[in-house]
């Protein structure tokens, strides 16, 4: 079974930092390295959108991001642990959503998964 979990989510002032994990297992994922990871976000009443990314490992991991967390959010990955994180820092409200995770297949097929979701809420 392919899963992908997110955690982190939470209740946090603004100004104040939370760190999200997302973890992968199963199968699919016995080459994490050859994925390409994203996180996403979707506030109420509003689409999916896209908040930072990390290369898959052998392209160099390279990252990039939103133009309105920059500076802000950190994205990384740990191959080992089959894991992504996405640290966000100086949180405002505008920052509340449902964060996604999801991974991009690049090596040795197209697939793409997604977690279930962790809730952020930055309250003023």
């Amino acid at each position: 079974q392919v899963q992908l979990v997110e955690s982190g989510g939470g209740l946090v002032q603004t100004g104040g930092s939370l760190k999200l994990s997302c973890v992968a297992s199963g199968r699919t994922f016995n080459d994490f390295s050859s994925y390409s990871l994203r996180w996403f976000r979707q506030a109420p009443g509003k689409e999916r959108e896209f908040v930072a990314a990390i290369n898959w490992s052998w392209d160099g991991g390279d990252a990039r991001y939103v133009d309105s967390v920059k500076g802000r959010f950190t994205i990384w990955r740990d191959d080992a642990r089959s894991t992504t994180y996405l640290q966000m820092n100086n949180l405002e409200p505008e920052d509340t959503a449902v964060y996604y995770c999801n991974a991009q297949q690049v090596i040795g097929g197209t697939n793409s998964y997604w977690g279930q979701g962790t809730q952020v809420t930055v309250f003023s």
